[in-house]
């Protein structure tokens, strides 16, 4: 458009819609997304340019066909536009619960997929050709990698938790320990949840230290389970003790009450194996004598978001049975992703080539060293001489509650404001963050101590050409 062009102002002879829709600059916009939605943003655009006229605030060759059909497109191009996106996870938490959490492998994918375009026996025995139950599509997978009796499936684990307490609890009391009462993300609370769940806390010990007796102390006529829950993001040192599951129990077992553990971020092997910090596993919790079992989908399972109780037979079918199952079911696309991705346990030897949240939290250190020794050239030409970027090292941690205190050392890229600019870094190190999230691709870092750290720990090799080529496009 020609800057030079006079402004318009007072009453202007707006193009009509009607000849517009027949303007041949238009046709391939008509093509692509239909009449009616190209009439609707053709009429709020020439709404505005007839506003802006007469304040005498718009260019004459704004109303030329070709200029409406180009303001038209990036109208329409950014309302088609995906709110859910892609991004970058360079935060160095790999499950961020913001960012989506586990990644899914390619088998699931393809089930998913394969869902999405066919009819399938979500509810259908194809045995008996009579109606079967959605969780046998998991169930058996379930009870092989855990050791539980039965196994049902809802939409996450606060559901699965809620569910587990409203069936066997209601209108009875539950007892756990004080420094058990965890909130997580989303303002998550194991006292809410109860209470909503139509059960009574009976709160134990103390914050930091709760002993076999306090518990034997709180049964009483009312009690319908002992709970314990896996403390999410944070962790008690010093001056502590907690009673273990196999204690719990066998206080639990002479007055006929089950013992209900809410494992969270639920892992199904052991992660030492592959040099990272232990974790309780579901296996091992059932071992210990625990009745029912709840944990997450998308934590270090590695697939869907779901939430998974396992255990006893009875309980289970109990919980079947209760109407919020129905409410709290999941459906297709999440049985779809989540059988291919336990199967995949079943070569427990092969995950951290199979199981891409394995593969990214085992990542050696020194390979994201030379992954950052290699981006650095390449990025630094479209920062400019504003900024100035660098391989360093840093730490990853797992998130979502998983070990809250162990981090993982990684490596990745730190960009700080240019010498003599450190006195305003700040706003530099702002507008970059943002001119990241903008790009076609956005780009999710963090800032701290006078600097962008972007950790490369999820960004795997063969994503590398597609995120430097986009930083072309960097405006920060």
């Amino acid at each position: 458009m020609d800057a030079s062009a006079p402004l318009l102002a007072g009453p202007v002879d707006i193009p009509s819609v009607d000849r517009l829709l027949n303007a041949e600059p238009l046709q391939p916009l008509l093509a692509r997304y239909g009449r009616s939605q190209v009439t609707a943003a053709l009429r709020r655009l020439l709404d505005d340019y007839r506003a802006r006229a007469v304040a005498g605030q718009l260019l004459r060759p704004a109303l030329e066909d070709a200029a409406l059909a180009q303001a038209l497109t990036a109208t329409l191009d950014d309302a088609a536009r995906p709110r859910l996106r892609a991004v970058y996870n360079l935060t160095g938490t790999v499950l961020h619960t913001n960012l989506g959490r586990a990644l899914l492998p390619q088998e699931a994918v393809a089930e998913v997929a394969r869902a999405l375009t066919a009819p399938a026996n979500l509810e259908f025995d194809l045995d008996s050709g009579g109606r079967g139950d959605r969780d046998d599509l998991v169930e058996d997978l379930l009870c092989e990698l855990t050791g539980a009796e039965a196994a049902t499936v809802v939409n996450n684990n606060a559901a699965a938790v809620l569910l587990m307490l409203n069936t066997l609890a209601q209108r009875r009391e539950v007892v756990v320990s004080r420094g058990e009462l965890v909130e997580i993300g989303g303002a998550f609370r194991i006292p809410d949840i109860m209470q909503r769940a139509g059960t009574r806390l009976v709160e134990i010990g103390t914050t930091n230290r709760t002993h076999p007796h306090d518990y034997a102390g709180a049964i009483g006529a009312r009690t319908a389970l002992l709970m314990k829950v896996h403390c999410s993001n944070y962790q008690i040192t010093g001056f502590t003790r907690s009673v273990e599951v196999d204690e719990v129990v066998a206080l639990a077992r002479p007055h006929g009450l089950p013992v209900v553990v809410d494992l969270g971020s639920g892992t199904l092997v052991d992660l030492r194996r592959w040099g990272l910090p232990g974790e309780t596993t579901v296996r091992e919790t059932i071992a210990a004598g625990a009745d029912l079992v709840t944990f997450s989908g998308d934590k270090l399972l590695g697939g869907p978001q779901a939430g998974l109780i396992v255990g006893r037979a009875d309980l289970i079918r109990k919980i079947k049975k209760n109407p919020l199952k129905r409410a709290l079911r999941v459906g297709k696309l999440t049985l779809a992703a989540l059988e291919p991705v336990l199967r995949l346990y079943r070569a427990p030897e092969l995950l951290a080539q199979t199981l891409p949240t394995l593969r990214l939290l085992t990542r050696p250190a020194a390979a994201l060293q030379a992954q950052a020794q290699r981006l650095c050239p390449l990025l630094a030409p479209a920062l400019g001489a504003e900024y100035r970027i660098e391989a360093a090292p840093m730490f990853s941690q797992i998130g979502s509650g998983a070990l809250p205190l162990s981090q993982v050392p990684s490596h990745g890229l730190r960009i700080a404001a240019a010498a003599g600019r450190r006195a305003g870094a700040g706003k530099p190190l702002q507008r970059l963050e943002a001119a990241l999230r903008a790009l076609p691709r956005p780009v999710i870092g963090r800032i701290g101590e006078q600097a962008l750290w972007l950790d490369l720990r999820c960004l795997e090799e063969d994503e590398e050409a597609g995120f430097v080529a986009q930083w072309q496009a960097l405006r920060p």
